[in-house]
């Protein structure tokens, strides 16, 4: 059923584009309906999105998307120093330099494949990020950051007399600006930031769904299959490969930017090997090769990073404090080191689960849940007599 359902685009598309708008209705009842989390579903969706363009469809693991992601941030904030607050140039710039920067890296990158083009990926990534770090600091302002100041030009937007510093905005609409309403008992909280997050989500799903369905998607997937085959019979594969790694920048740098959008400052840690490790995670887990999966897969990290890293022994203490107290110290003891600083732990239980008994990721396990109600379904139906078996032949 999820496979017919995945094939079917436009209701695909409709039921994704329902579920990203009704976003803060949903998973409020899960502790998740604040613009902060909502905010990086989205962005940690489409950079997991793109890097399935590349990982998903070609089969090369790339180690090191997360300098586009930096370079990304850093192009907006720049442009929202210089030129406007408006996010729309701001994502533009961030779209183009990232692209641009993936040409580069792709290019010289992609002379090798398998593991040595996934080394080489993390070699430029962490160049990049000591760059940023240490030795491009007029441009990155090093550890500290890249933030705004009240002296920054903005030339469009014209002399800052507040005082303050201004905030992001899409055409006079603060991302920031939120409105409380009340649901069923419930506080859910309409964020300008999230819904905008979540328009370039819906938008980079739809692109993902276009290039999955079109000839170059084909072109990638016989690539990841056998690339060798295809070079024996003339088909030039380095120009296939390469686009699909731009545009698998440009999504990761388009998170970038919306990151900017959301909080106006850049750091040389979004650029680290450990975000790019993240990625990876995000689109194994939810199932590689496929649509939904890698946005399922990122909203289960981030959904668990901030549930089980703000679990700490005082919470902890409180859940099982109906239990005699020699026994809550030694529960409590063991559970501590799977949440708050050791929920990675956790994430890393669950990941190897997830490998070992769902290779195919979070994806094929809901499609064995389906599966098998459908087989019951289809069971109770089968010893059900019905109407014709019960009547009465007539007599010959």
């Amino acid at each position: 059923m999820i496979s017919k359902f995945q094939n079917n685009d436009r209701l695909l598309m409709l039921l994704f584009i329902i579920a990203v708008l009704a976003g803060p209705i949903i998973l409020a009842p899960f502790g998740a309906g604040y613009p902060d989390l909502l905010q990086r579903f989205c962005i940690f969706g489409i950079f997991a999105i793109g890097f399935n363009i590349l990982f998903g469809l070609t089969g090369y693991l790339s180690f090191g998307h997360a300098a586009f992601l930096g370079v990304g941030s850093y192009s907006a904030v720049w442009m929202f120093k210089l030129l406007t607050m408006n996010v729309i140039p701001g994502l533009i710039l961030a779209v183009i330099v990232s692209g641009l920067f993936a040409l580069v890296i792709g290019f010289i990158s992609l002379r090798r494949s398998g593991i040595y083009f996934s080394i080489l990926t993390l070699a430029f990534a962490q160049m990049s990020f000591s760059l940023a770090y240490s030795v491009l600091t007029p441009i990155t302002n090093g550890e500290t950051g890249l933030q705004l100041t009240l002296q920054d030009p903005r030339v469009l937007d014209g002399v800052n007399t507040t005082g303050s510093l201004p905030s992001t905005n899409l055409f006079g609409l603060a991302m920031n600006a939120t409105q409380k309403v009340e649901f069923l008992g419930m506080t859910l909280q309409f964020n300008a930031g999230y819904y905008f997050c979540g328009l370039v989500l819906i938008l980079a799903f739809y692109l993902s769904m276009r290039i999955f369905r079109s000839p170059f998607g084909l072109m990638l997937r016989a690539i990841k299959t056998n690339q060798n085959r295809l070079n024996y019979t003339g088909v030039n594969t380095r120009p296939y490969t390469l686009a699909a790694f731009v545009i698998s920048g440009m999504y990761a740098g388009v998170a970038g930017g919306l990151m900017a959008c959301t909080d106006p400052l850049a750091g040389a840690e979004r650029m680290q090997w450990t975000a790019s490790g993240e990625v990876v995670l995000m689109t194994i887990l939810g199932g590689a090769g496929t649509l939904l999966g890698p946005v399922i897969g990122a909203g289960f990290i981030k959904y668990f990073e901030n549930i089980f890293s703000k679990i700490n022994d005082n919470v902890l203490h409180g859940w099982f404090s109906f239990m005699p107290d020699g026994l809550e110290d030694i529960i409590v003891g063991i559970l501590y080191y799977f949440v708050g600083k050791g929920w990675l732990l956790t994430l890393g239980l669950l990941f190897m689960m997830v490998v070992i008994f769902l290779p195919g990721g979070l994806i094929q396990g809901l499609t064995h849940i389906v599966e098998r109600f459908q087989s019951k379904d289809k069971k109770q139906d089968a010893s059900v007599p019905s109407d014709t078996d019960n009547a009465v032949k007539p007599a010959e």
